[in-house]
């Protein structure tokens, strides 16, 4: 429970589509409005770093390149797997969207301890990662 009260719950793709995990007015984060965040930050390689949260109490040492400028406050919160286990925390940042890119697979977004990137990936949509919900 420490780790949720501090990164959130970490959902898998299937549960972000049932639209049930935002308050009423909010929805989690499309694929093109995660595109326009990191367009508006400056490209994909350089918005995690705006994105991120600054310093080292949660992000591992260096967390490069973070300002937090934005106040978004991004957390490496990292993933759980498919078997169940849990991973990379404090070292990425994992965010679903809302748009699958096959059957099997989903678009996301991640920020990684050691630059100031935004990653655009798919990625197993039985993944369990952290979610932004944004005002409809």
């Amino acid at each position: 429970m420490a780790n949720k009260s501090t990164y959130g719950a970490l959902y898998n793709w299937y549960a972000v589509k049932t639209g049930n995990l935002c308050p009423e007015g909010w929805h989690v984060a499309s694929d093109a409005e995660w595109t326009t965040l990191t367009d508006y930050l400056g490209g994909l390689n350089s918005a995690g770093g705006k994105l991120k949260e600054t310093g080292t109490l949660h992000w591992n040492n260096p967390n490069s390149d973070a300002t937090n400028e934005s106040g978004f406050t991004a957390l490496p919160a990292g993933s759980r797997n498919l078997d169940g286990s849990f991973d990379t925390k404090g070292y990425n940042g994992y965010c679903w969207t809302s748009d699958a890119s096959t059957t099997t697979d989903a678009w996301s977004r991640y920020m990684y301890y050691g630059n100031g990137f935004v990653y655009r990936y798919t990625y197993n949509k039985p993944l369990g990662y952290s979610i932004r919900c944004i005002m409809d």
